[in-house]
């Protein structure tokens, strides 16, 4: 039988290991719902005047950003509605995935089309969307409560 020895500064970071290994996964997940969607909702919020979108927006999708096979009038309106519809069903967890995805793909979108230099701000974005597109909402969601995400065994590293 081998027996591993633990290096010193192994031994002195295990009882670190094991109290992270103890946080709950489902605040882990919350978290990386919450978050994003606060990003996103405040940019839709930058989009609107009232109910209606603004000059503003318009103009820096006509000026600025410029998006490749969308009108400006259609891409301003339709990041407006995304970047207030998925972040309240990412809060929520309602079709939970469905939204991380869809703001995953807005993350990329502008990461390549409008702010090719904001890589390390849409990385630390697109980890948490992933995160919650890989392994579900937990358990504090409208999609577990309703039983559209099942249970999922403790862990992260779970399927």
């Amino acid at each position: 039988m081998t027996t591993t020895t633990l290096s010193a500064p192994a031994r002195w970071l295990a009882p670190i290991h094991a109290l992270l290994a103890r946080f709950p996964d489902d605040l882990l997940l919350l978290a990386a719902r919450v978050f994003p969607a606060a990003i996103f909702w405040q940019s839709g919020q930058t989009k609107v005047e009232g109910f209606a979108l603004s000059e503003n927006a318009l103009f820096l999708f006509q000026e600025e950003y410029k998006l490749p096979l969308l009108p400006p009038e259609l891409a301003a309106t339709l990041a407006a509605v995304a970047e207030h519809a998925f972040p309240i069903l990412l809060v929520v967890g309602m079709a939970t995935r469905l939204s991380a995805l869809a703001l995953l793909g807005m993350t990329a979108t502008i990461q390549i089309f409008v702010y090719p230099d904001a890589w390390p701000t849409h990385g630390v974005w697109a980890v948490a969307l992933l995160l919650v597109a890989a392994k579900g909402p937990g358990a504090w969601s409208l999609d577990r409560v309703i039983g559209l995400e099942p249970a999922r065994p403790r862990g992260l590293s779970e399927p």
